[in-house]
C-alpha cells in the first residue's frame, strides 16, 4: 500500500490527467455530434446520387449517423468514468475507443479498395434508369431529372445516350436536359445540354465524400489520444490506490 506522502505527491498528477481527459471527452462528444450532422447532411445532399447506386453504397450516411450516435453515448460514459475516477470503467472506455477506431479503419480500407465499384455501379444504374425513364415520377426517373437539372447535364456520357431510349422515341429529350428554363426540347439538340452527367456526378461525389472521409479520419486519429489518456489515468489510479473521498 502506498504511503500517505506518496499519495499526496501523485494526487496532482491524477487530477491533471482527469482534467485533460474531461476536456478530451467533451471534444470527443462534440466530434460525435459532427459525425451525426455529416451523416444527415450526406443523406440529404447526396440522396439523388445514392438512389442510383447499389444498396450497400446507400448505407454510407447511416453508418456515419450510427457512428456519431455511438460516439455521443460513449463520450457521455467516458465523462462519467472520468468523474468517478473508476479504473475499470476507464479501461472499458479505452477498450471501446480502440474498438471503434479499428472498425473505422477497416471501413476506410474497404471504402478505398472498392471505390471503383461505386463508379461502375453508378454508371450501370444510370444507364438503366435512362432506359426505363418515364415522366410519371418513380424514384429513379425523379433522381435522373434532379441530377440533370442541378448539374446542367444530359445523358450518361452525352445527350446522345437518350436517343436509344423508349422515352426519346415517344417524346424526345426530357425537360431536365434543357439549357433554358421552361423550354420544350423534344428532339432539338440545340436546346439541350451537351455534357453527360457521369463525370460531373463523380466529381461531386468524390468532392463531398472527400469531406466526409477527412472528418472521419480526423475523428479516428483523435480517438487514439483518448485511449492513451484513459489508460494512463486508469494505471495511475490502480498503482497508487487513489480513492475519491
Amino acid at each position: 500500500m502506498a504511503s500517505p506522502s506518496r499519495r499526496m505527491q501523485t494526487k496532482p498528477v491524477i487530477t491533471c490527467f482527469k482534467s485533460v481527459l474531461l476536456i478530451y471527452t467533451f471534444i470527443f462528444w462534440i466530434t460525435g455530434v459532427i459525425l451525426l450532422a455529416v451523416g444527415i447532411w450526406g443523406k440529404v445532399s447526396l440522396e439523388n446520387y445514392f438512389s442510383l447506386l447499389n444498396e450497400k453504397a446507400t448505407n454510407v450516411p447511416f453508418v456515419l449517423i450510427g457512428t456519431g450516435t455511438v460516439i455521443i453515448l460513449l463520450g457521455t460514459f467516458g465523462c462519467f468514468a472520468t468523474c468517478r475516477a473508476s479504473a475499470w470503467m476507464l479501461k472499458l472506455y479505452a477498450m471501446f475507443l480502440t474498438l471503434i477506431f479499428l472498425v473505422e479503419l477497416v471501413a476506410a480500407i474497404i471504402g478505398f479498395v472498392f471505390r471503383h465499384e461505386i463508379k461502375n455501379s453508378f454508371k450501370n444504374n444510370y444507364e438503366k434508369a435512362l432506359k426505363q425513364y418515364n415522366a410519371t415520377g418513380d424514384y429513379r426517373s425523379d433522381a435522373v431529372d434532379k441530377i440533370q437539372s442541378k448539374l446542367r447535364c444530359c445523358g450518361v456520357t452525352d445527350f446522345r445516350d437518350w436517343e436509344d431510349t423508349n422515352y426519346y422515341l415517344e417524346n424526345g429529350f426530357p425537360k431536365s436536359c434543357c439549357k433554358f428554363k421552361n423550354c420544350t426540347p423534344q428532339r432539338d439538340e440545340r436546346k439541350v445540354n451537351d455534357e453527360g452527367c457521369f463525370i460531373k456526378v463523380m466529381t461531386v461525389i468524390e468532392s463531398e465524400l472527400g469531406i466526409v472521409a477527412g472528418i472521419s479520419f480526423g475523428v479516428a486519429c483523435f480517438q487514439l489520444i483518448g485511449v492513451i489518456l484513459s489508460y494512463c489515468l486508469s494505471r495511475a489510479i490502480t498503482n497508487n490506490q487513489y480513492e475519491i473521498v
